[in-house]
């Protein structure tokens, strides 16, 4: 296999190089460069890399060329669905016409991202069962199923959340595999096959997650074997991969099960109204239990659920009706494969209830979440290093962990204890905006203590202040929904520009409103720190309330600092600083996204120059000018000549990484 040698990607990212001659715009930068030189090399020697590369950097083309022109077999894992589209359908194609190599790719996702004609047929069949928001759906669903291709759901026009695909989608308690009629015809099974065919395959980390659980537990494989693997937007991987590790039991597969077993009814099972009287007291035993929880969205510890008897009651309930679905279904083995699949879903849920309900892991954590009209239980792992390091030891291939935001104080210790990565080698390459001459870093002065009654209230009057100065084009990040509920409410009638508020509208269209409008003030919390990305004058300012510690009631970071403390560790030190310090460094990186941007960070938590951890939060941001004067967000915005002029006689101090 070729080594990618340093003269040959000089000819790719130099000036006048591939890249300049086939995307408009393209500006050359030494630290891109320098980033693809040291992830060629990883990919020869198969080693492993953590990196972390500035906003600006251009590290996707940075890993993709020296991939492509490896010739190995390369895995690619983004953060989300949308990022994995974006690069499969944007970035990729334009590096490959760069290059002019033939190289195959492939894009991959979660079974949940392909439509099931078997389950289609189920829907189309029985249209009365459906919710009336499935029905509403289900036609211009079943016209799509007739002309895609692919059967990706990311090609309808439909939220990833709507209610309709559940139904024509299959997970894998409900999945036939090779029994089921379509097996020749299944938009997975043509998936998979294609990344086998591929030298790059695009996935996602939750199936990069998927893959290590069922290769951990010997139940085969989901990804073709690789010469390499590259993830992206690795800050999140660690998070996602304790959900795979565990056990989880939800309201949603209770409600499906009970949907099928009702289906089976009318189907093939007329005979057996026990079916019938089960699915309904499934149905039933879920909007009880829920309303046992308790009406507010929220996560909460395990032994909560001691002093909730509704919801106690309503487990046990579900316990004795699982038992009683697998014991009805086993006369009928055999009759269908859709039966079939009932009891061993039924078993399996009795299974993971009865595993979660009983506990007695102390390495993992029991906790439950509650959104809307569901609920869901998590039996979590808290440390994941150790399965990470064996499979990264089983694969015998390179591995390339790459973000924005890794390092801490310029430290990647957080990182590589998470994955199992301490004997990665490391790099990091600076962001190539000038900060200095594009952003300036506002401290407010005199503000309260994050705990005292009126923080907020002072926050949305700084926050005022600010956003008359930058004239809108502001967005305010908040820690905690009260506290955006609580400033939205500060902000009603008093504002001057358009105000969006996290809620009101899907995220996507929010942005796009924001962008499109010019002055407007967006109100977000923890989805929009991270994966928004606005060019140009519409945004200018990034305003943050808080220091992103997690809350300290969340029941995974509680049974993590316990674990540290068991282990002798310090929790504090080890967790809690290093997670909220990747935190602002994503929320302050939604304010500079190209060479052209300018604007003001406002971060308004005093604890940043009272605390002696303060500094490893401004140690850990790029090298923005700071000040406590508001005079110089004034002159910032009007005139930056002036302020430039002024910082060094006003003693601003750049803020070092």
């Amino acid at each position: 296999m070729p080594d990618v040698a340093a003269d040959r990607l000089d000819q790719v990212f130099g000036p006048g190089g591939l890249l300049a001659q086939a995307v408009d715009g393209f500006t050359p930068r030494p630290q891109q460069q320098a980033m693809a030189e040291r992830v060629a090399a990883a990919l020869a020697d198969g080693e492993t890399l953590v990196c972390e590369a500035g906003t600006g950097t251009g590290k996707t083309f940075a890993y993709l060329v020296p991939a492509l022109l490896s010739g190995r077999k390369v895995i690619v894992a983004t953060g989300t669905r949308n990022l994995q589209d974006q690069l499969f359908h944007r970035d990729l194609p334009t590096v490959r016409r760069a290059l002019g190599v033939p190289v195959q790719v492939a894009l991959l996702k979660g079974r949940a991202n392909y439509l099931c004609r078997h389950r289609l047929e189920r829907a189309v069949a029985e249209p009365t069962a459906l919710r009336p928001e499935v029905r509403r759906d289900l036609g211009a669903v079943r016209d799509w199923a007739a002309a895609t291709r692919l059967g990706d759901i990311a090609e309808m026009a439909l939220p990833e959340d709507a209610a309709i695909w559940p139904v024509v989608t299959s997970t894998t308690d409900n999945c036939l595999g090779q029994d089921c009629a379509q097996w020749q015809r299944c938009h997975l099974v043509d998936a998979r096959r294609r990344a086998q065919e591929a030298d790059l395959v695009v996935i996602n980390h939750h199936l990069l997650c998927a893959d290590m659980v069922l290769r951990e537990e010997g139940f085969g494989e989901v990804l073709p074997s690789a010469d390499a693997v590259i993830v992206d937007e690795a800050h999140q991987l660690a998070d996602i991969a304790s959900q795979f590790f565990g056990q989880s039991f939800s309201s949603r597969q209770v409600l499906d099960l009970a949907r099928e077993l009702l289906a089976a009814y009318r189907g093939e099972a007329a005979d057996m109204p026990q079916l019938r009287t089960l699915g309904d007291a499934l149905a039933a035993a879920v909007p009880r239990i829920r309303l046992g929880f308790g009406a507010p969205e929220r996560r909460g510890a395990w032994q909560e659920v001691g002093g909730m008897a509704d919801v106690a009651d309503g487990l046990t309930e579900l316990d004795e009706l699982l038992g009683t679905a697998d014991a009805v279904l086993e006369p009928l083995a055999g009759r269908s494969k859709d039966l079939d699949q009932c009891k061993a879903r039924a078993a399996l849920l009795l299974l993971r209830l009865r595993g979660i309900v009983e506990g007695g892991d102390a390495a993992q954590v029991r906790w439950f979440e509650l959104h809307g009209q569901g609920f869901r239980l998590h039996q979590t792992p808290l440390d994941v290093a150790d399965v990470f390091h064996s499979y990264r030891g089983r694969q015998h291939a390179a591995w390339v962990y790459t973000s924005a935001t890794l390092a801490v104080g310029g430290s990647f210790a957080h990182f590589a204890a998470q994955v199992g990565a301490a004997d990665a080698a490391t790099a990091c390459w600076d962001s190539p905006f000038d900060y200095r001459r594009q952003s300036l870093l506002f401290l407010p002065p005199d503000m309260p203590d994050p705990a005292a009654a009126d923080y907020d209230a002072r926050v949305a009057d700084a926050t005022l202040n600010v956003i008359a100065a930058s004239r809108g084009r502001a967005f305010c990040l908040f820690t905690s929904h009260r506290a955006l509920r609580r400033a939205a409410a500060h902000f009603a009638g008093r504002l001057g520009y358009p105000l969006l508020v996290q809620g009101q509208a899907p995220r996507g269209e929010l942005v796009e409103r924001f962008r499109r409008l010019g002055d407007a003030v967006l109100l977000g919390t923890s989805s929009f720190w991270e994966g928004v990305d606005v060019r140009g004058e519409a945004l200018s300012c990034v305003i943050i309330d808080r220091l992103p510690f997690a809350p300290p009631g969340d029941p995974l970071l509680q049974g993590r600092i316990e674990a540290l403390r068991r282990r002798g560790g310090n929790p504090f030190r080890d967790l809690q600083l290093p997670k909220a310090v990747i935190t602002l460094k994503q929320g302050a990186g939604r304010l500079i996204r190209d060479a052209a941007d300018r604007g003001v960070l406002v971060l308004c938590d005093p604890r940043l120059l009272q605390r002696g951890y303060g500094r490893v939060f401004l140690e850990s941001l790029p090298p923005m000018a700071q000040s406590r004067d508001f005079a110089d967000v004034v002159t910032f915005f009007n005139a930056p000549e002036a302020l430039s002029s002024n910082l060094s006689r006003i003693g601003c101090a750049p803020v070092s990484t």
